[in-house]
């Protein structure tokens, strides 16, 4: 009786531990097929619309930042070198989408004065939804050096005519948007970042096409959901 007890048991645990090997090899399969469909992507992506990669020479943590999550993170570690790469003058930045304000304490560590234009009320593409402008303000109430302007671009754009060491753009992820607000800071700065150039190939596209229409160099920062670069 008790032989057969034995038996069965380990009838069942054998049976279990192949169920359970079965299932690990499905599970590696469909990470290595969700693998290869996301640097596929990638590739067609680089192929059809190719930019030049760019290579930071170093990485610098800046010495002010604000802990939060935010797609953002990491790029704060190439901003230097950019500036120094292309000689960009440190008075005046302006940024287009500022959200929670985590890359506008990243470029008040380097310029003068930072400007951040936001309807900061989210758009299609980002999570939160709702009023936050006076939440962000005050979260960056300690960094006097940056400007918050509850404003459209459309609108920005129309009355302000002064120039700039730097811009960044970071707005709703379509072309028309970004085209038309990237193109106007390409105008009126020595150098433009965007957010986004390898998550949505929409901005990806329109940063090449302002490039071309500005006569600027452009390149690409493929990490962090990617950087483009005008200057």
């Amino acid at each position: 009786m008790i032989t057969i007890e034995i038996s069965f048991i380990n009838a069942v645990v054998e049976q279990n531990y192949i169920i359970w090997i079965e299932f690990y090899t499905f599970a590696q399969t469909q990470t290595t097929i969700m693998g290869l469909r996301s640097k596929l992507k990638k590739y067609l992506l680089h192929k059809r619309l190719p930019m030049e990669t760019y290579v930071p020479i170093k990485k610098t943590k800046p010495e002010k930042m604000v802990e939060m999550v935010t797609a953002w993170a990491g790029l704060e570690l190439i901003i230097e070198d950019i500036l120094e790469r292309f000689n960009i003058g440190r008075d005046s930045c302006i940024e287009f989408g500022v959200e929670f304000g985590y890359s506008s304490v990243v470029f008040s560590n380097y310029f003068k004065e930072v400007k951040g234009i936001d309807i900061f009320i989210g758009d299609e593409h980002t999570d939160h939804k709702g009023d936050h402008y006076d939440k962000t303000k005050a979260s960056l109430a300690e960094f006097t050096n940056i400007e918050l302007i509850k404003s459209d671009y459309r609108d920005w754009i129309q009355k302000d005519t002064k120039q700039y060491n730097f811009s960044h753009v970071d707005i709703v992820h379509n072309y028309k948007e970004t085209y038309e607000c990237g193109l106007w800071a390409a105008q009126h700065s020595e150098c433009t970042v965007f957010h986004d150039t390898e998550s949505f190939p929409e901005v990806r596209r329109a940063v090449i096409d302002i490039a071309k229409a500005t006569g600027k160099r452009v390149y690409n920062y493929p990490h962090c959901n990617g950087l483009g670069i005008i200057v």
